[in-house]
């Protein structure tokens, strides 16, 4: 078997779990900036955490053979002081440039405040400038519906941000046809508490069709699972699914999605 994780926060695992994960037939991982689990105090310390993701843990990811891509953003569990994140965002327009910095993300609504959307605007706008492809984190639980509206709507008013190039993740079985009917691509987060269970995953794709969708484990320093994907797929086998369904979910739609960078290699 062989998959793509498209959102692992890597910065917060292990080596073992590099290890494992290509044991695993893991062939690249992708990693969004996202909450270091505090609130940073000033732009000098996600300059120093892009720093990391754009240098250190691609070097970490090589000893275990894995390709390592990272996207940028301050996050919006930290966008209520906007005036941070405006010194954050200035820092990402030189970075783009770095070989394994696949667009902006995961950008998007936290408690779906003004500030928050505000700083989402800017980032697509950045986006828009630069010709980034987009990763979008939806709310958790109850204002995920709200929140994913607020999000579509603001997309659609950057003309040339096409909705092919942005994917919506954490999706639910409420928000991915809101999604998925608008163009854009929708991501199934496998998480244990808070977002969906292999079963879940599965029954949405069963639901929505699996084209334009991707599963990832969004591991981070919470309870979460590094593994799990490939532990999805063996549901998938449990329940009939053969090897070319499994390998177009875990590994070609990814690969759709990311190639529009033509950096992603694999």
């Amino acid at each position: 078997m062989r998959y793509i994780e498209p959102h692992g926060h890597m910065v917060s695992r292990t080596t073992d779990d590099y290890q494992a994960m290509v044991m695993a037939g893991c062939a690249a991982v992708c990693e969004p900036a996202f909450w270091a689990g505090y609130d940073r105090k000033n732009a000098h310390g996600f300059y120093d955490y892009f720093l990391q993701l754009t240098e250190y843990e691609p070097r970490r990811a090589k000893k275990y053979h894995l390709p390592h891509y990272t996207w940028l953003c301050i996050n919006p569990k930290e966008s209520e002081d906007t005036k941070l994140a405006d010194d954050v965002i200035a820092l990402i327009p030189d970075l783009l440039s770095k070989p394994n910095v696949l667009g902006i993300g995961e950008i998007g609504l936290n408690k779906n405040s003004r500030n928050e959307l505000l700083i989402l605007e800017k980032h697509l706008q950045l986006a828009a400038d630069h010709d980034q492809l987009v990763l979008v984190h939806t709310p958790h639980l109850e204002d995920k519906l709200k929140g994913t509206r607020l999000i579509l709507d603001a997309i659609q008013n950057f003309s040339t941000l096409r909705p092919e190039r942005v994917i919506i993740d954490h999706v639910e079985e409420h928000t991915a046809p809101l999604v998925l009917d608008r163009g854009f691509w929708a991501g199934i987060t496998l998480y244990p508490e808070s977002k969906a269970t292999p079963h879940r995953a599965i029954d949405m794709l069963e639901l929505y069709g699996h084209e334009h969708i991707w599963l990832n484990s969004a591991c981070d320093w919470g309870h979460s699972d590094p593994l799990a994907v490939p532990r999805t797929a063996l549901e998938m086998r449990r329940r009939g699914y053969d090897a070319n369904f499994i390998d177009q979910i875990l590994y070609q739609n990814p690969l759709q999605f990311l190639s529009q960078n033509p950096r992603f290699k694999v």
